[in-house]
């Protein structure tokens, strides 16, 4: 079992506008992707889990074959920029993604 961290390239995460956060998982090889997708790993409830949200709070999980992501868009806790809001940009946000286990919990 491996940690997403590592196989994918890039973990990152920025502001889809002021109330949502974008996450983005990007592979450099078909084969880590297609491992990920395979494993069912990456979910609503999983990635709910991770951020100790709804899974309502998310809005979009895409799968994006052409170009070996996948991109996961959640609701702000806070908007961008208003009193109590700690990453006005949402650049710090994709470090819970780091330690899910691929292929299992």
């Amino acid at each position: 079992m491996a940690k997403l961290y590592e196989l994918a390239k890039v973990l990152r995460s920025k502001n889809s506008g002021p109330f949502e956060v974008t996450l983005d998982i990007l592979f450099d090889n078909q084969a880590s992707y297609e491992e990920l997708k395979a494993s069912n790993t990456i979910t609503k409830e999983t990635i709910a889990r991770a951020y100790n949200i709804k899974t309502s709070d998310i809005h979009h999980l895409v799968f994006f074959d052409p170009a070996l992501g996948i991109k996961i868009t959640m609701a702000r806790e806070v908007s961008s920029g208003s009193a109590g809001d700690r990453d006005v940009y949402g650049a710090q946000q994709h470090a819970p993604l780091m330690n899910i286990e691929v292929g299992g919990e």
